[in-house]
């Protein structure tokens, strides 16, 4: 594991001794690694839903009605 020096400013310091104070970790070094897994979750899923909004915007215009499009979606959220 590669081992890093970092500085952080007085009020993040305190938030981070009232989390592992608090017990929802057990060191700064935990709480670091879990914001940096969930960033790198967020970007994965922006990066997910803006290829699919260019996914949909290259697909072009649909000539399906509101209902005809909610039936399909529903029929794919059933079938997988």
């Amino acid at each position: 594991m590669a081992r890093q020096t970092i500085t952080v400013n007085e009020p993040n310091d305190r938030w981070m001794k009232e989390k592992i104070q608090g017990n929802e970790y057990a060191s700064k070094s935990e709480l670091i690694n879990d914001l940096i897994r969930r960033q790198r979750e967020q970007d994965e899923e922006r990066n997910w839903l803006r290829k699919e909004l260019i996914k949909g915007e290259e697909s072009g215009i649909s000539t399906k009605n509101m209902a005809e499009i909610l039936e399909e979606a529903k029929n794919r959220s059933k079938g997988g």
